[in-house]
């Protein structure tokens, strides 16, 4: 989320796109899950969890849904890993809603640049016309649905591109989890609460960016990745909970180090925090039922989403209400 405090503010800082390709949360699928086919690099493999070499047996497995998070009862058979090859999805299939998400911002991002909005430094008032979020302001005159387009605006190039590394590592590795359904439903609801918190605690500045929603998957991902019925090797998962939490925290530390100086960079780590604390609140019901069955984990999604839906109008209602005042 960048925000405007007499000086142009900026986000996720290009520490974090080393930190994700260092660790890379999304693409490290060391636990057999995926396998690229070098011959078909449009193509991605499901396979059913498993540690051996490429030429050894494979442990007898039911089928796994990716999307469900549990097994589907198949019966086990004993397979070699090249016989594996059959279960081949296009990478379009199988994380649809991260690239929607990634096209529809950098569809935004093009049509103002086409527009006339400079590509690396545009104005306040630019963003503002396009859907920027400005604080409490926006809201008491009833524009309230900036909360949601501000999470598709940003602020030159290097805004923009940082923010999508992170979107695609994040989304790749929780769609999975999520489903597709899941994640645009993560994405806009913590978007909205990062927004909602920052036009709570910095009524008079002006933010725009994925970040919050960024920051949100994160949130939901670290409990997620902890819960006990996923059939991957416990030291894998821990291993990508980790990456993720340092993401988290240290982007977090960044943007409150922005603070300790005046002039150049202000990152809204209201945004961010509001974000991640919301996606945390989201995996706390999730994680529980994640790989016990497909049913009872999207009835809970529903329920979830439906009650963080239904805080964020009450949370909104008590903003508005505290600044009338």
């Amino acid at each position: 989320m960048i925000a405007w405090q007499r000086n142009r503010d900026c986000v996720l800082s290009l520490r974090s796109v080393a930190l994700s390709r260092s660790q890379n949360c999304a693409r490290e699928w060391e636990f057999d899950l995926i396998h690229r086919n070098d011959s078909n690099k449009h193509g991605i493999e499901i396979l059913p969890p498993a540690s051996q070499g490429r030429d050894s047996e494979i442990t007898p497995q039911p089928d796994y849904d990716l999307e469900s998070g549990y097994y589907t009862g198949a019966q086990p058979r004993s397979q070699t890993f090249s016989q594996a090859h059959s279960r081949i999805l296009a990478g379009w299939a199988y994380a649809p809603a991260t690239y929607i998400l990634i096209g529809i911002n950098v569809a935004v991002y093009l049509m103002m640049t086409l527009r006339g909005v400079s590509w690396w430094d545009p104005t306040a008032e630019q963003i503002l016309h396009w859907g920027a979020n400005r604080g409490v302001n926006e809201i008491l005159y009833g524009q309230w649905w900036r909360l949601l387009t501000a999470t598709f605006v940003h602020v030159g190039i290097v805004h923009i591109g940082t923010n999508m590394w992170c979107l695609w590592n994040l989304g790749l590795l929780g769609e999975p989890l999520l489903g597709a359904f899941g994640v645009f439903a993560v994405y806009v609801l913590t978007g909205v609460a990062g927004n909602l918190l920052s036009s709570g605690v910095n009524p008079g500045i002006v933010g725009a960016g994925a970040s919050g929603a960024v920051f949100g998957i994160a949130g939901i991902l670290i409990l997620l990745l902890n819960s006990p019925h996923l059939p991957f090797p416990r030291a894998e998962l821990r291993r990508l909970r980790r990456s993720v939490i340092y993401f988290a925290g240290i982007n977090l530390a960044i943007g409150a180090s922005t603070l300790l100086y005046s002039g150049g960079i202000k990152i809204d780590n209201m945004a961010h925090l509001g974000g991640f604390l919301s996606g945390l609140a989201m995996g706390v019901p999730l994680a529980p039922v994640l790989g016990t069955g497909r049913e009872p984990y999207m009835r809970r999604q529903k329920i979830v989403f439906a009650v963080v839906a239904g805080g964020l109008v009450l949370f909104a209602y008590g903003i508005v209400r505290f600044w009338k005042t």
